[in-house]
């Protein structure tokens, strides 16, 4: 499988279910590219060295966080990740934590033919049939849909 990652890492990403869509870079993360941001990198750290939408104030790494930031966006939390007429959707992942607080790790973006999209970390962008195919130990699961009037 062609990959900036060892297959272990994403087991959901097959030839068959995924395919690179942009090359590796740097320049922005998962999160960012979520937002449709692909300048920079988004990450809600307390020294602000990560870009984070300024009417957040909640600059943790939580769920409420991550929720608040698209909220910011014109997003609001959803059901499903199915596929909707005029909307679009982002999934947010996280991991599980022994004391049941979960830690976000991961957004993907929902394309308007109903695929997903995902920036891994520093790697390249790749489709995605489904939001469960980056399910595993690097991104854990989806925590959280969110939705929005297409624009």
């Amino acid at each position: 499988m062609p990959g900036s990652w060892t297959a272990n890492e994403f087991l959901g990403l097959t030839d068959s279910s995924s395919q690179i869509t942009s090359p590796a870079t740097r320049r922005y993360n998962c999160i960012a590219w979520a937002a449709k941001d692909d300048r920079r990198w988004w990450w809600p750290d307390p020294f602000e060295i990560g870009y984070w939408p300024i009417p957040v104030n909640n600059r943790s790494v939580t769920l409420a966080g991550f929720v608040e930031a698209f909220i910011a966006l014109g997003y609001k939390l959803s059901t499903s990740g199915e596929l909707e007429p005029n909307t679009e959707k982002i999934a947010i992942y996280g991991i599980d934590s022994p004391g049941g607080q979960a830690t976000p790790t991961h957004a993907a973006r929902q394309l308007p033919s109903g695929d997903w999209t995902s920036k891994l970390g520093s790697f390249e962008d790749r489709t995605h049939t489904t939001p469960e195919a980056v399910n595993g130990p690097i991104y854990g699961h989806v925590m959280a849909f969110m939705s929005r009037p297409h624009n």
